[in-house]
């Protein structure tokens, strides 16, 4: 088998004890020095032609473009360009792996052309940050080793449909397989019944091999998924302003299935940003309008929990600023995709195939890529501005709010009762008030809305005395009526 080229760039004084140290590492390591043969700058052989010209030939002889960039740009030659742009422009027109390392420092020490340099490789390719010598390596290591199982050339299943040890099938909550069956049948006319049995529905989503469950069946139909996978959980937390400061008006940590953690991520991002109610003179259904689509919303949050690193030690995480919504996951883009090409129609690279497809059935994504186009395309129709994505120690997804944030107008209730006064009419169910606010999750709505809304003493209970009563319904109190005519008068 032929060795893949690795053509070490960058020429200036900047990375030489880097480049060497890659250099070495690649001719030294077990595992890469099977696969790759590396070549840097110090080592082009004294030619009968300038050494710019051998140099550039040998990037041509490559497989794969490995760039660093730094602070400084570099000697610039008589149209003011350095070797090392002129290294990358040369990769991208001859259509090579381009890996890109950036050495972290703030932008205000960078020379002005390198920090254009740095703008354009972000634009084009998959780039990775480090701190030092060890965290460069261990970032050059793993991003080959990931190129190696894309080329096929090392197999190692995905994560997702790794047995997991000691897990039994009664690890498995049969009613989240009933209800996961039930959904993906109205959605996607899944082929099995709700009365199938366990083994047969996991087996039909390839969850089961050998007979022994694989960490996707753990991770979505598990009764403690966190028993096995620790980090398998959403961090869900709300900030005042636009920038990570205490204090912290609002923190959860979610735990449980994929499916739950998926909901309730979303319904706490729905509970914190505003909400427009539409007239409720022509009809008792109040058409109700979240200020950020919750298809978008979903969307960020089930790439993020689908798409995640799940060996890494980090956690989902989901902050709600007052001008931004942040989602950021332990994940990195495949090669095959740069950021610029997220916004587009592309092919889908489930990182999590096992994981994804039961997603699909239920309706949660979709197979051919158009997720985050659509993300982005209901986002501006909703008057907002395009989302942003960033790739660095974790995958980021910004959805960006509108400029004008109401927050709570009362000052009496928290907002999640006061969007309970905006959908009040007449007696309603609690199944009718979390329907009207598009609420996916029971327990969520009724810990969040329901029970702080009767404890407010805004709404009361048509049975008081029998709070299970099955044909109990929620109507406003005196209070909740002159709270509902504030928010709908803010003015008066």
């Amino acid at each position: 088998m032929n060795k893949l080229k690795v053509f070490i760039s960058s020429v200036q004084s900047e990375f030489a004890q880097e480049r060497q140290m890659i250099f070495e590492y690649l001719m030294t390591d077990a595992l890469l020095g099977r696969f790759f043969e590396p070549f840097i700058f110090e080592k082009v052989p004294a030619v009968d032609k300038s050494v710019s010209r051998a140099y550039f030939d040998e990037l041509k002889r490559s497989d794969i473009y490995l760039g660093l960039l730094g602070k400084e740009y570099g000697f610039e030659d008589s149209e003011g360009i350095s070797p090392t742009e002129r290294e990358f422009d040369l990769a991208s027109t001859e259509h090579k792996i381009r890996l890109i390392f950036i050495r972290q420092h703030h932008i205000s020490e960078g020379h002005p052309k390198e920090n254009n340099l740095i703008e354009k490789a972000e634009d084009v390719v998959v780039r990775k940050k480090f701190s030092d010598m060890s965290d460069l390596k261990t970032s050059v290591y793993a991003a080959l080793v990931n190129l190696l199982e894309e080329k096929e050339l090392i197999r190692s299943g995905p994560f997702d449909a790794t047995i997991c040890k000691d897990a039994t099938i009664d690890d498995i909550d049969p009613e989240r397989i009933k209800w996961f069956v039930e959904t993906a049948r109205s959605k996607r006319g899944f082929p099995l019944t709700p009365e199938s049995l366990a083994k047969k529905i996991l087996t039909h989503l390839h969850l089961i091999k050998g007979g022994k469950l694989t960490n996707a069946a753990i991770l979505l139909f598990g009764r403690e998924p966190q028993r096995f996978f620790i980090t398998s959980e959403v961090r869900c937390v709300m900030f005042h302003g636009n920038e990570i400061r205490k204090p912290i008006p609002s923190y959860q940590v979610y735990k449980g299935d994929l499916f739950y953690l998926v909901d309730q991520a979303v319904d706490f991002v729905l509970s914190r940003i505003d909400l427009y109610v539409g007239d409720r003179s022509q009809s008792v259904d109040v058409p109700v309008e979240y200020e950020i689509p919750r298809s978008a919303v979903t969307e960020a949050i089930v790439n993020a929990i689908a798409h995640r690193d799940y060996t890494s030690n980090g956690s989902v995480q989901v902050m709600v600023f007052r001008n931004r919504v942040e989602v950021w996951n332990p994940g990195q883009l495949p090669h095959q995709l740069t950021l610029a090409e997220l916004k587009k129609d592309h092919e889908s690279f489930p990182a999590n195939p096992l994981i994804a497809e039961p997603l699909f059935f239920i309706g949660y994504i979709e197979r051919l890529g158009t997720g985050i186009p659509d993300m982005v395309k209901n986002c501006v129709e909703a008057g907002l501005a395009e989302p942003d994505f960033a790739q660095e120690a974790s995958f980021k997804a910004i959805i960006w709010r509108k400029t004008s944030v109401t927050g709570e107008v009362t000052g009496e209730v928290t907002g999640e009762v006061e969007r309970v006064l905006y959908v009040m009419q007449g007696e309603l169910k609690r199944s009718e008030i979390q329907k009207a606010l598009d609420m996916k999750h029971d327990d969520y709505f009724r810990l969040n809305y329901i029970i702080p809304a009767l404890e407010s003493g805004c709404i009361e209970m048509t049975f008081p005395d029998n709070p299970n009563h099955p044909n109990q319904k929620y109507r406003l109190t005196n209070k909740g009526k002159a709270l509902q005519k504030q928010l709908e008068n803010p003015k008066k």
